[in-house]
């Protein structure tokens, strides 16, 4: 009896152990760079709250710890959406979310902001999607790296586009698509 009961205990712990296994890569295989966490300065009581980013953000839409990437990734990419629409409203969302009115990947993370463009209400799409993750990770990293607004779109659209994908009506990035840093 007692050999059975650790085959089926091997065997549940097996099948709870594959159940829990996360995707790390973007869909083309690539691996993912999650870097480090994007630095917040809060009172010690708020840096326990994931959704704290800065004092001149809203706090993030609850489920950070339940998202489809690490806290880190998310905090990061929302963080990035907040700072940059300059470079995120020009790429391009693949995951079928200009269905909900989307126009790029800004959209899939920012909800609104204000006159002086501080944003005042995020969108909740972006924690439960892997490609608006990635696309604007991509878009984080290529940025940071020096890279053009024109060549991060050149390079989004090279990875996430192809036939049957959906894409967001996305403008493309004025002439010369610099950013500044």
């Amino acid at each position: 009896m007692l050999p059975r009961f650790l085959s089926l205990s091997s065997l549940l712990a097996l099948t709870l152990a594959a159940g829990c296994s996360t995707q790390t890569e973007p869909p083309s295989g690539a691996p993912i760079d999650y870097g480090q966490p994007a630095a917040a300065t809060a009172p010690a009581a708020d840096t326990a709250d994931l959704r704290f980013l800065a004092a001149d953000l809203p706090l993030l839409p609850p489920g950070v710890d339940r998202a489809e990437r690490p806290a880190d990734v998310v905090r990061a990419t929302y963080e990035f959406a907040a700072r940059h629409p300059e470079v995120l409203e020009y790429v391009p969302c693949f995951c079928g979310c200009e269905r909900g009115g989307h126009q790029g990947n800004h959209d899939c993370f920012v909800a609104g902001r204000d006159s002086e463009g501080q944003v005042t209400q995020w969108d909740a799409h972006a924690l439960h999607c892997q490609i608006c993750l990635d696309v604007a990770r991509d878009a984080l990293q290529m940025h940071r790296s020096g890279a053009s607004v024109a060549a991060i779109r050149a390079a989004i659209d090279q990875k996430y586009a192809g036939p049957g994908v959906p894409q967001t009506p996305t403008p493309a990035p004025p002439h010369g698509g610099s950013t500044p840093h």
